[in-house]
This record gives structure tokens, C-alpha cells and sequence, in this order.
């Protein structure tokens, strides 16, 4: 079948089957279908939808577009791994992998960068002097059944179908497109090798997804097209109407993780959102029946200082500091510009927006404008209040680190115009619902 028949065919609204699926996705790796006919089977997609059966194809299609990892009779544990649709200051891959590695089980992170207001688990990674996050599938085979994880960027040899059909998207308005969002997340995350998938639904005004029902519907998506490939998933819906954690910035954030990971300080709705996450992979693991069992276990891999160890070892097996949890302020970049950001008036904090507040990150530059920009790793937020604190006027709402008195000043007053104190106090649940 040429190129024009199967757009002409989800143009019109019907479904496509799996062998053209399979041949479009062949054209997106030997380009036989060309940019304006990729582009309008996308917006076809995008306009039309598809149902289930047909995303489950896609997504098997470009999975095995390039390698798929094979973990069968390597390891001794269930390989897993969790997703977020991203928001300011989720750091949660970073303490998450050594903390289910500690439980026994296995984490190969797939990560990306960040762009848009949305800072990327890479970025994060590469303040650390050394990491390397771009490495051959074979360090990751032999370091996985080591280490029990490994984060790490995406390699070319993995879902390289993904890359053409969304860089396209990104100039054709089509990235909104839940049907071609769900394939291109599970398409990368399927290729792992994966034993279970719990994929974290970013909710509220610092989100993609500003509504539970947007969210709830991606979710779905997600998790039907999962189980339907043959992988057990499940989606916690959370919310993102305040940055999560205590930072947002990359060497910032890296430093916060390491401040949770030997107990130093961790921030009540970092902590809770981390030991959802990960008492539902051990669980769909099959390692505990139970979420307090999975919790007490996360704890004690806390507690016991075994989740740092392994974090420890990672970094240093990736290239970076055998010290880094002994002397961070060692090797992690500061800003030369710390200042205050003061309460303008009394009352409850509410955040309005947080997408603003990861923008002014980016300003900063501590993120991308396009996806070449070099990011400066000291800049951002620190000692960040959460939503519903009680403030006077005059105390200290967080810190901006800047390269410049002047950007700091600018960061200040965007970090302010993000928020409103008011009389009353406000909360959102953390976990709205869980689907799957």
C-alpha cells in the first residue's frame, strides 16, 4: 500500500491495521515516507484518534524499530521502571532507582533532557563532573545486573522511529496527540526490557496535563496500551501545582537528592510521592503483596544506608566522583549570586504558576530554549516553601542562585508574580487517583 492510502485512511476516520502501521513505521526509519506525508498522518492521528488495538501496534512497531533489551536469565529479580510526564522540580527518578535497587529489584532508566519548562533527569545527572549519560547498550547490560540500576540517555540504537515522528510532531502541532504522547513514551520504556511500568500523571497549572480529566485520559491510555503489550502497568494520577521537593535547578536538585538519600533532609511530599511510586513497582514486581510491606522496605533502603550506597556506585561507574555523597560541594557547581526571596505580604502561600516558576528556571539558565542550548548547572531555586505555609511579611520565601545580581533580581520578582498569599490556606492531594 502507498504512503497516500494509509493517510487517506485515517483521514477518514478509519483504523488502521497493523501491517500499515508496521509499514509507516518502517518509512519513518528508512524514509520512505516523507516529512509532509509523516506530518499529515500525524495531524490525521491527532485529529481523528485511535483506538487501542492500533496504539498498541504503533507503539510494538517502533519499539522494534531498534533494540529491544533482553534481560531473560541475567537477572535474579523483576526489571522495572517508572515514567513521569514531567514537571519543576521532579527529581524522583534519582532517589527512586537506588532505592528499589536496594529491594531487589531492577531499574534501567532510559532518561531525557529537559525542555520547556519541564527539567529533564539527564540535565540533572551531568552536574555531576564525569557522569556519563551516554553509553553503548552493552556498559548498560553488563552494569544493570551490578549495580541493580542504571540512569542513562537515550541511545540511538533504541525506539530511533520516536525520534523522526516526534521531532515532526514538534513543528506540526501534533504533540498533544494522546494516541501518538502514549506511543512515544511506551515505545522507549518498552524496549528496556521491562517486567512492570508505573508511569506518575503530572496534574495541575505546573503540568502538560492541566486537568484530571486530560490527565486521567492520557493515564488510561497509557496503562490499556501497556497491559495490552504484554507489560503489567499502572498509573498514579499526583499533582503539580507547586514545585515538587525543596529545589528546582540541576545541581540544586542533585544536591537535595543526596541530602534525601543519607536522611539529611527530606522534603514530607517528595518523600510520599517517592514511596508511592516505588511501593507500586515492587509490587507489580511481585516482590511484596502489599504497599505497606513495599513502604517498610523503600524505609529500611533508606535507613540503612544501602539506596545511597548503590547511588554512590552508580555515579562512579558512570565516570563521576567515588566521593560525591562524602563532598558534594566538592564537585557540584554553585552560583555565584544567592539571594533572598522575600513574602510581600502576610498570610498562606498558594502557587498560580508553576509552569512560570520553571520558566524562570530556564531564564535563569538552568534550561533550553531548543534542544541544543548549553544550561548553566548552578542556577535556580532553593528553600522553597510549600503551598499553604503561613508567612509574615518579610520572611523568606526561597532563594534565587543566579550568575548576576541583576538576574537574580528578575528570577525574584517572576518567583513572586508565580504566586499570591492570601487569607486562607489551600492543599491539593498529592495522589488523586491511581489507575490500572
Amino acid at each position: 500500500m502507498i504512503p497516500q492510502e494509509i493517510i487517506k485512511t485515517k483521514r477518514n476516520g478509519g483504523n488502521l491495521s497493523q501491517a500499515e502501521i508496521q509499514q509507516f513505521v518502517r518509512g519513518l526509519t528508512d524514509d520512505s515516507f516523507s516529512e509532509g506525508q509523516v506530518a499529515a498522518l500525524a495531524m490525521a492521528i491527532y485529529l481523528n484518534g485511535m483506538h487501542t488495538d492500533e496504539i498498541v501496534a504503533l507503539t510494538l512497531a517502533m519499539r522494534d524499530s531498534g533494540t529491544v533489551l533482553n534481560w531473560q536469565g541475567k537477572l535474579n529479580g523483576p526489571v522495572v521502571d517508572k515514567h513521569s510526564t514531567g514537571g519543576v522540580g521532579d527529581k524522583v527518578t534519582l532517589m527512586l532507582a537506588p532505592m528499589v535497587a536496594a529491594c531487589g529489584a531492577y531499574m534501567p532508566s532510559i532518561a531525557g533532557r529537559g525542555l520547556g519548562h519541564t527539567g529533564g533527569t539527564v540535565d540533572k545527572l551531568e552536574t555531576i563532573p564525569g557522569y556519563s549519560c551516554t553509553q553503548p547498550l552493552e556498559k548498560i547490560q553488563q552494569l544493570l545486573p551490578q549495580l541493580g540500576c542504571v540512569i542513562v540517555g537515550q541511545s540511538s540504537q533504541l525506539a530511533p522511529a520516536d525520534r523522526r515522528l516526534y521531532a515532526i510532531r514538534d513543528v506540526t502541532a501534533t504533540v498533544e496527540s494522546i494516541p501518538l504522547i502514549t506511543a512515544s513514551i511506551l515505545s522507549k520504556k518498552l524496549s528496556e526490557g521491562l517486567d512492570a511500568l508505573v508511569m506518575d500523571v503530572k496534574i495541575g497549572n505546573g503540568a502538560i496535563m492541566r486537568t484530571v480529566d486530560d490527565a486521567s485520559a492520557l493515564a488510561t491510555s497509557i496503562v490499556n496500551v501497556a497491559n495490552g503489550a504484554g507489560v503489567p502497568t499502572r498509573a498514579l494520577l499526583s499533582d503539580m501545582n507547586q514545585i515538587l521537593g525543596s529545589t528546582a535547578g540541576n545541581a540544586l536538585e542533585v544536591m537535595e537528592t543526596l541530602d534525601y538519600l543519607t536522611g539529611k533532609y527530606r522534603e514530607p511530599r517528595l518523600h510520599q510521592i517517592t514511596l508511592e511510586l516505588g511501593a507500586n513497582m515492587l509490587m507489580l514486581g511481585g516482590l511484596h503483596k502489599d504497599k505497606a510491606s513495599a513502604v517498610a522496605a523503600l524505609e529500611q533502603s533508606l535507613s540503612s544506608g544501602k539506596a545511597a550506597e548503590i547511588f554512590a556506585k552508580m555515579v562512579a561507574a558512570l565516570g563521576g566522583p567515588a566521593d560525591l555523597i562524602e563532598k558534594p560541594q566538592q564537585y557540584l557547581a554553585g552560583a555565584p549570586v544567592v539571594q533572598d526571596i522575600i513574602a510581600p505580604q502576610s498570610g498562606y502561600l498558594h502557587y498560580q504558576d508553576t509552569v512560570g516558576l520553571g520558566m524562570a528556571v530556564v531564564r535563569l539558565g538552568g534550561g533550553r530554549a531548543h534542544p541544543g542550548q548549553q544550561i548553566d548547572p548552578a542556577v535556580g531555586f532553593s528553600h522553597i516553601l510549600p503551598t499553604g505555609s503561613r508567612v509574615e511579611q518579610g520572611d523568606v520565601l526561597a532563594k534565587v542562585h543566579a550568575a548576576t545580581t541583576d538576574a537574580a533580581a528578575v528570577a525574584a520578582k517572576e518567583y513572586q508574580a508565580s504566586l499570591r498569599v492570601a487569607n486562607t490556606t489551600a492543599s491539593y492531594p498529592l495522589v488523586h487517583h491511581t489507575i490500572g
